[in-house]
């Protein structure tokens, strides 16, 4: 096959067949081609789009480029949720250790933070000793031993994806909704998955911030799990706010075990709870979301999570006193700064992506996979949007390292929260449901 025979085919806007998508992931992973012809299909695909035989071709030969892990034999369903991204958005590191404990087998495969977004694995990192970098085999022997693992795409997990990924992201192609659906679900097919819950994100902060677009991803992520006999469920969730309180990696670990404690904000425990319903009716261990809710609830309630979340802790290598002196254990910002309303009003933004920004600024992320993350750094963002403040009242905490971190969080904040004196009222946190049959109005019943 001569990739550059499908590079005119598909810049002419014709079609690449299965076959030939399988054979490109095939021989890319085994380095027959060179990035700058891949670079160039990439492109192609861009502009010129693909249909669903095509995109599911290509999640095909990245999912056989690799391993995979089987849990066949089991006894319990082995369903996993995957976010598209955002800022403050640390539902994995709760909802993972609460399905464990209710009788789902999780092998929750995440990614590191780039660009505005943050990465559950350099959140999980900011727990001293705790390793992500487990192989498939022990990865496996944890979840038959525990019913979790929270771990990193290895190399041995779609290799032709990893590759292209990293093309992607140099060649401006990521936002391309059939490079981005088979990306993602060759990933967490390689999981051996019975179900799949997916939360994607929509509003200015998100990867996808147009509606209708990120339906679309929504709907076509959903129709390749079904299509491969993995039944798949999307929430189409707000992120037109930070999700939470705490935006960094350590501060993100605490909020996420406020949460397990019983408490933490009501936003991010709204969404965890959302996601885990549907994880749960998705393997059949509840009959309905009520119930299902019921269920994470009492988990929370009797510390049956938190005592699970201590012991994926310690099996991973990480510091279990982290459960109950998340302040002792994990790194601190030496210095704090508050910033407060300069008058009276209504909020009417707290910008995700300058969030995220200021958070690299404040040296807490990263704007290439290479750059090391402070994990200490982030803010404490006080206010939504809609909400009412006086004049001097606290809007936000800035943790930095030194002083010319307070400057430049102080900077981000007054561009990112906006005060004005229109009532504004946010959309819905959880707004839509997606599945097989359609897209629906979400209602937790």
């Amino acid at each position: 096959m001569h990739l550059l025979d499908l590079i005119t085919r598909k810049r002419d806007g014709g079609r690449i067949t299965p076959d030939e998508w399988r054979a490109f992931a095939a021989g890319y992973a085994a380095g027959r081609y060179p990035d700058y012809q891949v670079s160039a299909l990439l492109m192609a695909v861009f502009f010129r789009g693909m249909d669903a035989d095509e995109g599911f071709a290509l999640m095909q030969g990245m999912l056989e480029s690799g391993g995979r892990l089987d849990f066949k034999g089991l006894g319990k369903p082995v369903i996993d949720k995957h976010s598209t991204g955002g800022v403050g958005d640390k539902t994995s590191i709760p909802l993972a250790p609460l399905l464990a404990t209710l009788g789902v087998a999780v092998p929750m495969m995440s990614g590191r933070g780039l660009g505005h977004t943050g990465g559950t694995l350099d959140k999980l990192e900011a727990i001293p000793g705790f390793n992500t970098r487990l192989s498939l085999a022990e990865a496996k022997a944890q979840v038959e031993r525990l019913g979790c693992a929270l771990i990193g795409q290895t190399g041995e997990i779609a290799p032709a994806d990893k590759k292209l990924y990293a093309l992607r992201d140099a060649t401006a192609t990521v936002e391309a909704i059939p490079l981005i659906a088979a990306s993602i679900m060759s990933k967490k097919l390689a999981e051996g998955l019975t179900g799949l819950v997916l939360d994607v994100k929509t509003g200015s902060g998100s990867f996808m911030p147009e509606f209708d677009r990120a339906t679309q991803l929504a709907q076509t992520m959903v129709a390749i799990g079904e299509r491969c006999g993995c039944p798949t469920v999307a929430l189409m969730t707000s992120m037109h706010h930070p999700l939470g309180v705490a935006c960094g990696n350590a501060l993100e670990i605490e909020e996420s075990l406020d949460i397990l404690h019983g408490g933490g904000p009501a936003d991010t425990r709204e969404v965890t709870v959302a996601l885990g319903a549907e994880m749960l009716v998705l393997g059949r261990l509840a009959p309905n979301h009520g119930e299902a809710r019921r269920q994470l609830e009492s988990a929370i309630a009797d510390g049956s999570a938190l005592e699970m979340f201590r012991r994926i802790v310690e099996a991973q290598g990480g510091d279990p006193r982290v459960v109950d002196d998340p302040r002792g254990v994990l790194p601190q910002a030496p210095r704090q700064s508050v910033v407060t309303a300069p008058r009276a009003g209504a909020v009417q933004t707290v910008a995700p992506r300058v969030i995220g920004r200021g958070i690299i600024a404040l040296g807490g992320g990263r704007l290439t996979m290479e750059d090391t993350v402070d994990p200490a750094v982030g803010f404490h963002i006080l206010v939504r949007p809609g909400q009412g403040v006086t004049r001097g009242q606290p809007l936000a905490v800035i943790y930095a390292r030194d002083d010319a971190g307070i400057d430049a969080g102080k900077a981000c904040l007054a561009s990112a929260i906006t005060i004005g004196d229109e009532d504004f009222v946010p959309p819905p946190l959880v707004s839509h449901r997606v599945t097989a049959a359609g897209v629906e109005e979400y209602g937790d019943g």
